[in-house]
């Protein structure tokens, strides 16, 4: 069974997080103390927060992106709404008490941070922190952004906390990686892609906070940012897709335990479409207002145009990029007749729910009713469970299969 320091996938062969954050730290690491008695580090609240890793995050991304899914669904109710709202909440919640536990897990026990950093899954983990996070502030944009300037002005802030911690995980999580880890062709996994990610979420989040600021110079700032990191993100993502192809091709699928990887691929591809697009709209509509590249004697109008278009036609080509990892996952998933529901599913959940919102967006610029079709089937696939496929047929089984 799965501990609670390990809910989700890790590269193949890696020790879990409980047993390298709770070896050679001192005093207190073992499991029992000199009297018998268990150590009062592995009991109780203590136990929760030593184990607690940045893999949890990974839940607050996939609650993050229903909650989005569900609030701009093509074909939406007021009760769709409404419970997009309370995802919504939700999300506020599980990060509020996940990053709370993570806070007080460096301060008591600041030893295990340097351990994490140079575990070769764990740290990878890091980047679903300010990717959980990147939701929450695109719902403070959908949501409360009629209510007035203060929380645009807030949900603003708040982009810039995450952009700056995506650009860190970003930068430094890789080199760590290269550094320390050492790993071998067949340890590589798609978990790669979790540091690099986070700057084209940033990058996609930015569109849409700076589709609603007030402020013409701060749009325009937001956009410049929002570019940046996504150049920044998409070809570290295209250097470690490479990667990873070469890796499954030399060495087979990823064991069962962790084939639900294969989905991540999806992630950048499927965000980056929808960022790229969302980047272009806003452009089309700022240039003009902001009257930006009028110094160098370009029409603004044009402008706003081209990087309009651009987006489109870019955020096409990456649909269909996409579209191939997610059929190549597909076929992956239906040639291992079983393989174990674990925490790890939470991986897939984001890849898949950005594909579906890159979906939905070239459905609204291109009036496809297809396109609007195919976001609304996707988005109701996110409610599907596939740890069901695992269930034997009762009579065979005598009772509820349930998978660790």
């Amino acid at each position: 069974m799965a501990s609670p320091g390990n809910p989700s996938f890790e590269s193949e062969g890696a020790e879990t997080d409980v047993d390298i954050c709770t070896s050679d730290l001192g005093a207190g690491a073992d499991n029992l103390a000199p009297t018998g008695q268990p150590c009062k580090e592995n009991t109780g609240w203590r136990r929760i927060v030593r184990n607690f890793t940045p893999s949890w995050f990974s839940v607050n991304m996939g609650t993050g992106i229903v909650s989005v899914l569900l609030h701009n669904l093509p074909y939406n109710a007021y009760w769709i709404q409404v419970i997009s709202y309370i995802f919504f909440a939700l999300n506020i919640v599980l990060f509020t008490v996940f990053f709370a536990i993570t806070v007080a897990r460096y301060l008591l026990y600041p030893e295990i941070f340097v351990v994490m950093l140079k575990h070769p899954a764990q740290s990878l983990f890091l980047g679903c922190l300010p990717m959980g996070f990147a939701t929450i502030v695109n719902m403070i944009v959908f949501v409360c952004a009629p209510w007035g300037d203060a929380f645009i002005y807030l949900a603003w802030g708040l982009w810039w906390v995450d952009a700056a911690v995506s650009a860190i995980c970003c930068l430094t999580i890789p080199f760590v990686a290269a550094h320390h880890h050492r790993r071998q062709l067949d340890q590589i996994t798609a978990a790669l892609l979790l540091p690099v990610v986070p700057v084209i979420v940033a990058s996609a989040s930015g569109g849409i906070v700076a589709e609603v600021l007030p402020n013409a110079s701060h749009a325009v700032t937001t956009v410049v940012v929002s570019y940046v990191l996504m150049g920044l993100g998409q070809f570290f993502s295209f250097y470690i897709l490479a990667i990873y192809l070469l890796r499954l091709q030399v060495h087979d699928l990823p064991p069962r335990e962790v084939l639900v990887s294969v989905f991540l691929p999806v992630g950048p591809l499927g965000q980056g479409g929808f960022g790229i697009q969302q980047l272009g709209k806003v452009c089309l509509e700022l240039f003009p207002r902001a009257q930006a590249l009028g110094a160098v004697g370009v029409d603004p109008m044009r402008g706003g145009e081209v990087a309009y278009v651009l987006g489109v036609v870019g955020a096409l080509c990456m649909w269909g990029a996409a579209l191939g990892w997610l059929t190549f996952a597909l076929i992956s998933i239906f040639s291992i007749k079983r393989f174990p529901f674990n925490m790890g599913w939470w991986g897939f959940t984001f890849p898949l729910g950005v594909f579906t919102t890159c979906t939905g967006l070239m459905a609204e610029e291109l009036s496809s009713g297809f396109l609007r079709v195919l976001t609304t089937a996707a988005s109701g696939e996110m409610f599907n469970a596939p740890c069901l496929k695992d269930l034997r047929p009762k009579e065979q089984q005598g009772g509820c299969d349930r998978t660790a």
